[in-house]
C-alpha cells in the first residue's frame, strides 16, 4: 500500500491511503490520524489500512483527489533520522574533493550520521538558504521507515523491521562542510532540513525490484528540467539498508518511526567513476560528485552548486514507467527571515 500525509493545521498532518497511480486517496483518521500513530501500532493498524488500499483499487472505497503538492513529507517530523553512506564510491569521491583521505574501514564498517528530524520539508517546499556561497547541493537517496528494532539486532532482523520506503533529498551545504567536520564533531549547520517524497510505500508494492535490502531501480534526478542523474539504487551499494539499520542499532534500540537513509545513490561505470547523462553515463545524484569527476578529468570543477531559482526534481519509476513515490520538486530560494510554521 501507499501512504501519505496531507498538510493541515497541525504539525503532523493527517494520514491518507493513496491509490497505486497516485491520483486518489482515502482519509483514515478513524484508524490512525497520523503516520506515526500507525507505526506505533503497526501490527493492528496495517491490516486495516491494507483493506482501505484494496478498496481504493476496486472502487469500493470512497476517495478524494490526491495532489502531491498538498502532501507533507510522510513523517513531517520524526523521533529519529539517521543517514548512512551505503555507496562508498560517493564517499571516496567527495572526500577527495575536500582533500581528505578515506580510511579503509569505510568499505567494511558503515558510515552514518544523525540528522535533524524536528521538521522535514514537504516535497514541494523550497530549499531556503541565506547565501549561495554556502554551496547548496541536493543528494538523491532512498530511505526506509522502521518499526521497533532491538539493540544489537542482526541485519536479517533489521530487514524484517522495514515498514515503508520513500525517497529523500538530503540537502547539503558543501561550503560549510569542511570547516564543520574539521572540528571533529560532525554535521550540523551544513545539513539543513531534508525533504521526503510525497508517498511512502510498503515493500510489497515494489515487486521484484525490492530484494529485502536494496531497491533495484534508477533514481531519476533532474536539475532545471534536464536529466542529471539516472543511477540505479541497487547497484554499487556496499551496505544494504538492513546493514545500515543494524549498524544504527548496535548500541541503542530504534523505535517505530525511525528513518534510515541510504546516502547519495552513486554508480561506477566500467570500473571507474560515473559519467554525465549527456556523456552516455548514468549521471549523478549530487553536484559534488560531478564536480569531483570534472576535477579529475580537467583539473578543476566546472559545474556550480545550486543558485537561487534553480530547481531539482527527484523521482523513481517502476518498470512500466509509473511514478512510485511521487516527486520531490524543490526550488532554491533566498531565506527572508520568516518565522517557522
Amino acid at each position: 500500500m501507499k501512504l501519505a500525509t496531507l498538510k493541515d493545521s497541525t504539525r503532523d498532518g493527517r494520514l491518507v491511503v493513496v491509490s497505486r497511480d497516485l491520483t486518489r486517496c482515502s482519509e483514515v483518521g478513524h484508524i490512525a490520524r497520523t503516520l506515526q500513530a500507525a507505526l506505533d501500532d503497526w501490527e493492528h493498524v496495517a491490516p486495516r489500512l491494507q483493506l482501505i488500499a484494496e478498496g481504493i483499487e476496486t472502487g469500493a472505497q470512497p476517495t478524494i483527489r490526491f495532489h502531491e503538492h498538498d502532501a507533507a513529507s510522510p513523517l513531517p517530523r520524526a523521533y529519529q533520522w539517521a543517514d548512512g553512506s551505503a555507496y562508498v564510491n560517493h564517499v571516496e569521491l567527495v572526500r577527495k574533493a575536500r582533500g581528505a583521505e578515506m580510511p579503509a574501514s569505510f568499505w567494511t564498517d558503515p558510515l552514518i550520521y544523525q540528522g535533524g528530524s524536528d521538521a522535514f520539508l514537504a516535497p514541494r517546499d523550497p530549499i531556503l538558504a541565506a547565501d549561495e556561497a554556502y554551496g547548496i547541493d541536493m543528494e538523491g537517496e532512498v530511505a526506509v521507515i522502521t518499526g521497533d528494532v532491538a539493540m544489537g539486532s542482526s541485519p536479517e532482523v533489521a530487514r524484517s523491521a522495514i515498514r515503508l520506503l520513500m525517497l529523500v533529498n538530503d540537502v547539503s551545504l558543501r561550503g560549510l562542510i569542511p570547516d564543520e567536520l574539521a572540528k571533529g564533531f560532525g554535521f550540523f549547520q551544513s545539513k539543513p532540513a531534508s525533504a521526503f517524497s510525497p508517498v511512502a510505500v510498503t515493500p510489497d508494492e515494489l515487486g521484484d525490484a525490492w530484494d529485502g535490502g536494496k531497491l533495484h531501480l534508477p533514481l531519476l534526478v533532474s536539475l532545471n528540467g534536464k536529466p542529471f542523474g539516472r543511477a540505479n539504487a541497487g547497484v554499487d551499494m556496499t551496505f544494504d539498508l538492513g546493514q545500515l539499520i543494524a549498524h544504527a542499532a548496535k548500541t541503542r534500540h530504534l523505535l517505530a518511526g525511525t528513518i534510515i537513509g541510504s546516502g547519495t545513490v552513486s554508480n561506477k561505470r566500467d570500473g571507474g567513476p560515473g559519467k554525465p547523462v549527456e556523456g552516455g553515463g548514468d549521471g549523478y545524484s549530487c553536484i559534488a560528485e560531478l564536480r569531483m569527476i570534472e576535477a579529475i578529468e580537467t583539473g578543476s570543477p566546472k559545474t556550480p552548486f545550486m543558485k537561487f531559482g534553480d530547481q531539482v526534481r527527484i523521482e523513481m519509476k517502476d518498470q512500466a514507467g509509473h511514478s512510485i513515490f511521487g516527486a520531490i520538486e524543490q526550488t532554491v530560494e533566498k531565506y527572508s527571515g520568516a518565522e517557522p510554521q
